[in-house]
C-alpha cells in the first residue's frame, strides 16, 4: 500500500532530523515521512561523531559552513539547554608546534574574529600550559564557544519530538528508487511505497546517489575516507584537560590527528583520513567492490589522487603505524608513548570531490525539480544541523519543488558551485552591532538583497519569509522602506487564512521607529 505525503526526507541522521524538526516548526500542518535504511536512527557519520561542536573558527568568512556552524552552534546549546541534555563548553586550543605553522595559526585567528567567535585569544607559549599543561606549542588560540556533546542524545530527543508533531518515521526503509508520478515523486522502500510532493536528500555518505535516482547526475561524487581513532587507557586520561587540535593543512579540508575529551570522559586521539573500500567501511577489511569501482570509475577520483598522492600515502602508512601514529600525536603531547593507547572506533567522512580532484570544503545544498539535496555536509554538519534544517525549511515555501533550468536530455546536472546562499541565523548577533560579540561574517548584503526581493514577490508565503528575515537583520543593514511597506503591503492584503511558518513580524516599537517607518496594523 502507498503511503501519501507532503514531503519525504530521506536519512535519519541528525541532519535529516534537524530539517525535519525545522520543517515541522514552520509548517505545523505539513505531512511528513522520514525514511532511514538503518534499523537505528543516527547510525553512520551521527553515530560514528567524536561529539564537538564546532565554533567555526576554521572555515571562510561568508561561506555557507562558516554562518550555518556558528548559527548552528548557537542553536545546538540552546537545545541541549532546552531539553535537558548534557554538553560542556570546554573550550579548545589549536597549537602551532613550529614556526612554519605560524601563518597558519594567524590566519585560522582573524577567520574565527571574522566569524564573530566570542573570547578567542592568542597564546603565548607559556601561556599554553594554563591550559594543557603537558602540550607543547610555540603558539596557540584558545576558542572558548567550543563545546562537547553526546549527538545521539540529541537525535533521540529530536526523534521524540518529531513523533509528537506526527512525523512518521520509518526505520529499515531503504529507498531503492524514485520515479516521478504526475506532479508527486514516488519512492521506492524496503517498506512499501512513498508518495510525496517534495522531497528533502539528506542521505549522507549516500546523497548523491539518492541524486541518481531521480534522474540528477551530480558533477561531484562522493568519495569515502575513513576516520581511525585511539583511546587513551582510563589510567592516563588526566594528561589531557580539553581538547589539543593541530594547525591543519589548508589544502587538505581535514583537521589532522588531534585529542578530544568526550562528554563521557573518555578521551580519544586521532582521526587519521584514509580511502574506505566501501561507503560504509568502518574496518580495513570492509570492501564493497561495487561501490569501490565506481570511485575508481569517476575521473575526478583519479585527478585527487594525482594531486594528493603524498598525503594519501603517508595516511595509509599511518593507519597500519601504531608507531606514525604515535610520532604525530607527540607532536602535541610529547609524553604519549604507545602504551598508553588502545584502539577505539572509527567513523565514515563523505567527502564531496569535483571532477578536477578538488575536495568540496564547504557545504552544498542545490535544487531540482521537486527537491532539495544536501549534497555535502560532514563535519562540523552536526553542529550545523539545526541551521542547516532552518535553511532548507525557510526556501521551502519559495523554492523547494520550483523547476531549474538548463535540462539536459532529461538530467539535471548540479555544478560544484551551485548553493542556496544562508540566510537569517540571529546574525546581528555576531556582527557587533549593539553587542560586543565581535566582527561578523561577510553577507549581510546578499541576505538584505533576498529579504527585499521576497517582500516584493508575488505571495504572501514570501512575505512572512522576507519578515523573518527582517528579524534576524540589525535595522541598520536594511533598505528600510522598500522591505517594510513590502512585507506589509502582502501581509495586509493576502496573509489571511494562510498556513504561515512559525515566524514574527518584526516588533513595530524595537524596529518601526529605527525604519522611520509608520507601520501600517496587520491582524493575523
Amino acid at each position: 500500500m502507498t503511503q501519501s505525503t507532503d514531503l519525504a526526507i530521506i536519512g535519519g541522521g541528525i541532519v535529516g532530523l534537524g530539517t525535519a524538526l525545522a520543517m515541522t516548526e514552520a509548517y505545523p500542518r505539513l505531512q511528513v515521512v522520514l525514511l532511514d535504511k538503518e534499523p537505528q536512527l543516527g547510525s553512520h557519520q551521527t553515530g560514528h561523531n567524536s561529539g564537538v561542536i564546532h565554533s567555526g573558527i576554521y572555515y571562510k568568512p561568508g561561506s555557507l559552513k562558516a554562518r550555518l556552524c556558528v548559527d548552528g552552534a548557537r542553536r545546538m546549546k540552546e537545545f541541549c539547554d532546552t531539553h535537558g541534555i548534557k554538553w560542556e563548553g570546554c573550550g579548545k586550543i589549536i597549537v602551532a608546534t613550529d614556526a612554519a605553522e605560524l601563518p597558519r595559526l594567524q590566519t585560522i585567528f582573524e577567520r574565527g574574529q571574522a566569524n564573530g567567535l566570542a573570547g578567542i585569544k592568542m597564546l603565548a607559549a607559556e601561556e599554553v600550559r594554563a591550559y594543557e599543561p603537558n602540550c607543547r606549542a610555540v603558539r596557540a588560540i584558545h576558542v572558548p564557544e567550543t563545546g562537547i556533546v553526546d549527538y545521539m542524545q540529541v537525535v533521540a530527543k529530536m526523534a521524540e519530538l518529531l513523533q509528537q508533531r506526527g512525523v512518521r518515521i520509518l526505520t529499515g526503509a531503504g529507498v531503492s528508487a524514485i520515479r516521478r508520478q504526475g506532479s508527486a515523486l514516488v519512492l521506492e522502500t524496503a517498506k512499501g511505497a512513498v508518495e510525496a510532493k517534495h522531497l528533502v536528500n539528506c542521505a549522507g555518505l549516500h546523497s548523491d546517489r539518492v541524486a541518481a535516482m531521480m534522474g540528477v547526475t551530480p558533477e561531484v561524487r562522493i568519495i569515502p575516507f575513513r576516520g581511525e581513532y585511539y583511546m587513551l587507557r582510563p589510567e592516563r586520561r588526566s594528561i589531557v584537560r580539553g581538547l589539543i587540535y593541530p594547525v591543519p593543512d589548508p589544502e587538505f579540508p581535514f583537521l589532522g590527528v588531534h585529542f578530544t575529551r568526550t562528554i563521557h570522559g573518555d578521551v580519544e586521539a586521532g582521526p587519521n583520513a584514509v580511502l574506505a573500500f566501501a561507503r560504509e567501511g568502518y574496518t580495513l577489511g570492509t570492501v564493497r567492490p561495487g561501490e569501490f569501482l565506481g570511485t575508481l570509475g569517476y575521473p575526478g577520483f583519479w585527478h585527487m589522487a594525482r594531486k594528493y598522492w603524498r598525503v594519501g600515502a603517508f595516511e595509509m602508512y599511518r593507519s597500519a603505524s601504531k608507531a606514525a601514529f604515535v610520532r604525530s600525536l607527540q607532536k602535541l603531547v610529547p609524553d604519549i608513548a604507545a602504551s598508553d593507547l588502545e584502539r577505539g572506533g572509527a567513523g565514515v567522512r563523505a567527502q564531496a570531490v569535483a571532477p578536477d580532484g578538488s575536495l568540496i570544503d564547504d557545504f552544498k545544498i542545490s535544487v531540482t525539480a521537486g527537491a532539495v539535496h544536501v549534497v555535502n555536509a560532514p563535519s562540523p554538519g552536526a553542529t550545523a544541523s539545526l541551521a542547516i534544517g532552518r535553511h532548507v525549511a525557510i526556501f521551502r515555501g519559495d523554492q523547494l519543488g520550483g523547476q531549474v533550468a538548463d535540462q539536459r536530455d532529461g538530467e539535471r546536472r548540479i555544478r560544484p558551485d551551485e548553493v542556496i546562499e544562508p540566510v537569517g541565523g540571529n546574525d546581528h548577533e555576531r556582527d557587533g552591532v549593539g553587542g560586543d560579540r565581535g566582527r561578523r561574517a561577510q553577507g549581510i548584503s546578499e541576505e538584505r538583497d533576498l529579504a527585499e526581493q521576497l517582500a516584493l514577490g508575488e505571495g504572501p508565503q514570501q512575505a512572512l519569509l522576507a519578515a523573518d528575515l527582517l528579524t534576524d537583520l540589525h535595522p541598520a543593514h536594511v533598505h528600510h522602506e522598500r522591505l517594510a511597506l513590502g512585507v506589509v503591503a502582502l501581509a495586509k492584503d493576502d496573509v489571511t487564512g494562510l498556513e504561515r511558518p512559525r515566524w514574527y513580524f518584526p516588533d513595530r516599537a524595537a524596529h518601526g521607529s529605527c525604519l522611520g517607518v509608520e507601520w501600517p496594523a496587520v491582524s493575523l
